[in-house]
């Protein structure tokens, strides 16, 4: 394994997840340069030990492995090729890691784009809400050829507790779509549950302590139960992106003519819960919706 200290890494983006994924990094000995777009979000990890950088091309100065984390495909670009971009500095033979989510389609297009500048690129888009960020503790899903996965594994392992290498550029991607679906899933059925609990009086504490060592036992049900039986969604992962995400899959899907109800359900319900100002919620405010229609 490469010693931390071996590879300069720049970090690109310092929202809710990319923050505490930057400040690990730092913690496991890595050189690190920052850049957010709102700069004083770069204080704390200055104060860590990182390197500010007044642009994502200077990130990529001097920089091994590149890492960006940002909201959607259009951000990713922006990033990476536009005024100011990664590619201005980014030398010959380094690595970009895109750890947000995107279309599988559009972390190949950039892998190519890179390419003809000698850039490799490896999508590597994670799943484990801000408390697996914080932990390190995120699960990977990656895709890259197997020479680029070699390099940019250390840099991963700071980051997360399981890394999975699933195959070619955008194969993490579709990996991460695949886990929105059934995420998504989860979340709607724990908020109907909840709802149907609170409809009928059943005692909601007992209720998680009987169910939670059964069949319907879920990361969902241990993490965000209460928040739903309280009426309060502190925010782990954003509903409105998640709205996002949904939206990649069903994209996906529907390229692989392939129909996805449920999905496609929970995106109308996250789609209206964000219109009616709810989008920065976390995405436990599903159970707005469920309790309403239930009339808990």
């Amino acid at each position: 394994m490469t010693a931390p200290g071996a590879l300069n890494v720049g970090f690109v983006g310092l929202g809710t997840m990319g923050s505490h994924m930057a400040a690990n990094l730092v913690h496991a000995g890595f050189s690190v340069a920052v850049h957010n777009r709102t700069r004083d979000k770069e204080a704390r990890h200055a104060a860590l030990g990182a390197r500010r950088a007044a642009s994502p091309a200077e990130a990529a100065d001097g920089a091994d492995v590149i890492v960006t984390m940002v909201s959607d495909t259009p951000d990713v670009e922006g990033v990476l090729f536009g005024s100011r971009g990664v590619c201005e500095h980014a030398a010959e033979g380094s690595v970009v890691v895109d750890m947000s989510t995107i279309s599988p389609a559009a972390a190949r297009d950039f892998a190519t784009r890179l390419g003809a500048t000698g850039v490799q690129f490896a999508d590597a888009p994670v799943s484990g809400g801000s408390e697996g960020a914080e932990q390190a503790a995120l699960t990977v899903m990656v895709g890259a050829a197997p020479e680029t996965f070699d390099v940019i594994r250390p840099v991963l392992q700071a980051m997360g507790s399981k890394i999975t290498h699933l195959g070619p550029v955008g194969s993490g991607q579709l990996a991460k779509a695949v886990n929105q679906v059934i995420v998504g899933g989860f979340y709607l059925a724990v908020a109907e549950g909840i709802a149907l609990a609170a409809a009928s009086g059943l005692d909601t504490d007992l209720l998680l302590e009987a169910i939670g060592a059964g069949a319907c036992r879920s990361w969902v049900l241990e993490h965000r139960a209460q928040n739903m039986i309280n009426g309060s969604f502190p925010l782990g992962f954003r509903l409105a992106l998640h709205l996002k995400d949904e939206r990649i899959a069903l994209e996906t899907a529907q390229g692989l003519d392939l129909d996805l109800p449920l999905s496609a359900l929970v995106a109308s319900i996250e789609e209206r819960l964000t219109q009616e100002g709810f989008g920065d919620e976390d995405v436990s405010a599903l159970a707005r919706f469920a309790s309403r229609r239930s009339g808990a």
